[in-house]
């Protein structure tokens, strides 16, 4: 039987999702406390693989069991035997053939940027102390939306097949203190979402602009877009899926 484990982590203290020779990772943990409570080898295959440093406030995995669970007991148990930076929220019993990676329909992500230093956010957002024209980097977020090949914001000698991305939603919002970029797509390209982040904060600060954008896109060069943002901002923040 394949189970969905709907959770979530701080990703601060591990070395991303996927598992690492002499380096703690999200899935190593979750892979031992099932197989500790479950009493057999389980081994969970992840929705998406984040970065270290990255967070998740919904993330999906999947497994095999031949055991019918008691899903509340279960999720119990997990939760107090997990370390504090993880939680689990659902196990979901699905059809033998769901893929929580492949079935997945849309991903979002937010980046979170402070404005006021803030020594409480110091992990969990950005702090940036220049102003920002946040109005012309929602310009520039919205001309995501016209294009599908974001080789120039993917991290070189990866190994996908394509490039192409369609970008559902891409916008700024501000609150007090505080930016938060979201952006949703089918599928995201290695350190894709840093570098959008890091491009989209050049042309707040005016050292590039929207036709600059649109060129660096063109390009498809990774030399020629921005910085890579820092890893503690960026929050996977919900995966769709038609039949959850």
């Amino acid at each position: 039987m394949r189970y969905f484990i709907q959770f979530a982590y701080n990703g601060t203290h591990y070395h991303g999702w996927q598992i690492q020779p002499n380096a703690s990772s999200v899935q190593e943990t979750l892979n031992k406390a099932f197989s500790v409570l479950l009493n057999e080898p389980i081994s969970i295959m992840g929705a998406g693989r984040t970065d270290t440093g990255v967070h998740a406030t919904e993330m999906f995995g999947h497994f095999d069991t031949e055991k019918t669970l008691d899903v509340p007991v279960l999720v119990h148990k997990l939760n107090s035997f997990l370390p504090k930076d993880i939680a689990i929220f659902d196990i979901i019993l699905l059809h033998d053939n769901a893929h929580c990676r492949f079935d997945a329909t849309k991903r979002t992500y937010e980046y979170h940027i402070n404005t006021i230093k803030n020594p409480f956010l110091q992990e969990l957002s950005w702090y940036v102390s220049q102003k920002l024209d946040v109005s012309l980097m929602n310009e520039a977020a919205q001309l995501l939306l016209k294009h599908t090949d974001f080789q120039c914001f993917s991290k070189t000698n990866t190994d996908v097949n394509t490039f192409d991305c369609t970008i559902f939603e891409a916008f700024w919002k501000q609150e007090e203190g505080k930016l938060i970029f979201t952006i949703s797509a089918n599928r995201f390209l290695r350190n894709m979402v840093r570098a959008i982040v890091g491009t989209l904060i050049n042309i707040g600060l005016h050292k590039i602009t929207l036709e600059d954008f649109e060129n660096i896109i063109a390009s498809k060069n990774r030399e020629k877009a921005g910085f890579s943002v820092p890893a503690h901002g960026l929050y996977l923040t919900k995966i769709d899926y038609d039949y959850i």
